[in-house]
């Protein structure tokens, strides 16, 4: 007796096929709203960072840099606790805020509270452009045709766009990454300061860090919208072989 055909029960069947019918509308509204929304979007913001009232504008880096190096902040008070006890209350403590009891240098140092700012809203528009892509990514994966031989052209389209959105999600990664490397080298040169606060050139040069962080992160904007400008061209010069790779062979898959 032959092996029975396996075959998708028929209401996960149905539950697939809706499935498949939401990303097919969803890619849709991406393509033809949000993507070209998105490029105004960007675009009026970019025109916006030539006004001071905008936190991208480069006058705020001459007032958001403290380069003050504060006392260290206060601990709670022990005195007259012994020590065993004092240790058993430490060990069963979570500790949110660092320890600068054992510091060889526990002064205190603020962020750049401006530039925390600005990153969140850049952060924001990074992750936005992930998540669109990704729902773009899904839509052309699901129209991809069978493995045959024969009439590929379409489907070297789709891998090609693939391609292009994997760029573009690359590079919102790292603007995104860029914030966490921002944070670390700043943090080099405060502990400089706070180590050597009679040399004025590390203060100088955290001033400077700090207008170049501001200047770049309005460059990221344009890079933001030059990546929806570029994606969304592709996708709309070849939404033909993006929805059918294969002509009238494609026609059934949603």
């Amino acid at each position: 007796m032959g092996a029975k055909d396996p075959r998708v029960n028929k209401d996960i069947a149905a539950k697939l096929e809706d499935f498949r019918k939401t990303v097919d509308a969803d890619a849709e509204d991406v393509i033809f709203r949000l993507f070209p929304s998105k490029i105004l979007e960007l675009q009026q913001l970019i025109k916006s960072t030539l006004s001071p009232s905008s936190q991208f504008h480069q006058s705020h880096a001459a007032t958001s840099t403290d380069a003050t190096v504060y006392p260290p902040p206060s601990t709670p008070s022990t005195n007259g606790e012994p020590d065993k006890k004092k240790r058993k209350r430490e060990s069963e403590e979570v500790h949110v805020a660092n320890d600068t009891q054992h510091a060889r240098f526990p002064n205190a140092f603020h962020a750049n509270k401006h530039l925390v700012s600005v990153h969140e809203a850049l952060k924001k528009e990074c992750e936005e452009l992930i998540d669109l892509t990704d729902r773009v990514k899904l839509w052309i994966n699901l129209t991809m045709p069978k493995i045959e031989d024969g009439d590929n052209f379409g489907v070297q389209i789709q891998e090609e766009v693939l391609n292009e959105l994997h760029r573009s999600q690359e590079s919102a990664y790292n603007m995104r990454d860029s914030v966490r490397q921002n944070h670390v080298n700043r943090a080099k040169i405060c502990s400089k300061i706070i180590k050597y606060p009679h040399l004025e050139d590390y203060a100088l040069a955290l001033k400077e860090h700090d207008d170049k962080q501001l200047y770049m992160a309005r460059q990221n904007l344009s890079d933001l919208r030059n990546v929806y400008a570029v994606v969304t061209d592709i996708l709309h010069k070849n939404i033909t072989k993006l929805r059918t790779p294969k002509g009238n062979n494609g026609a059934g898959l949603y």
